[in-house]
């Protein structure tokens, strides 16, 4: 692990209407490390996540990429940002109207400045990553979920990003599909991209998690390894959250 980390989160509060959604929450990322986010709903994790990326501002703290913090009122240096680190959302966020290619392409060319031809192939590769390439002249009405979920992998992919945060990005799928979704996430994570993402499927946070981070109340309240955290008869939040899961029949 580098010693300096990619993605540094100081002290992140957030509030809306006078409500605290999060509360001086704190965390780093180095090089190659999946964290897990994972709590009850409402707990703060999709609102963390979304502070990470400057999708929504901080109230307080700040957030550092390669030890540089990030000037949230300058629009040049967060679209350089985002770049950066990439997003991945419950819902996919497709454009309806462009094929899965060119929903991958479109950012290469508005945003790097790519030829058509330029950001097509490279958009076609990002889509054979994922196993999509014999879907690449498709509509978004044309493709399964976990199919739109894995074109908004490559769209993220496409831009080459340090880090990506991944909001929960099996839930919207049906159980049959999620298995191609979290095999591209796995694949990510064997190639070495840094990651950290809010999921309820504990066996795949199992066995992708450097570290569990168990958010209530718009803090960290617990952190730890999966062996830590998940040992047989642990007395930890974290066990007892998994324990209710299951019973649930939420994985």
């Amino acid at each position: 692990m580098e010693n300096t980390p990619i993605l540094r989160v100081e002290n992140v509060s957030k509030s809306y209407n006078g409500k605290a959604v999060l509360k001086s929450v704190s965390l780093e990322l180095n090089a190659g490390q999946h964290k897990v986010l994972i709590g009850p709903s409402g707990g703060g994790k999709s609102t963390l996540l979304h502070c990470m990326n400057y999708l929504v501002t901080p109230d307080s703290g700040r957030i550092q990429l390669d030890g540089r913090e990030v000037n949230a009122h300058s629009r040049k240096e967060l679209y350089a940002f985002r770049q950066q680190v990439g997003m991945i959302f419950q819902e996919f966020n497709l454009f309806d109207h462009l094929t899965a290619l060119d929903n991958v392409a479109i950012a290469l060319r508005k945003v790097k400045g790519q030829s058509r031809k330029e950001a097509e192939t490279r958009a076609m590769a990002e889509l054979e990553r994922v196993g999509l390439a014999d879907r690449a002249r498709h509509y978004p009405a044309e493709l399964s979920g976990g199919q739109k979920q894995r074109v908004s992998i490559a769209r993220a992919l496409a831009m080459d990003p340090k880090v990506m945060l991944l909001d929960e990005p099996t839930s919207a799928l049906d159980p049959e599909l999620t298995g191609e979704v979290v095999s591209v996430i796995r694949a990510l994570a064997r190639s070495g991209m840094t990651m950290a993402m809010a999921t309820h499927q504990m066996e795949f946070a199992r066995a992708l998690a450097d570290e569990i981070l168990f958010m209530q109340g718009g803090e960290i309240i617990e952190r730890g390894s999966p062996a830590e955290l998940l040992a047989p008869g642990a007395a930890t939040r974290t066990a007892d959250f998994c324990r209710r899961l299951a019973e649930m029949g939420g994985d």
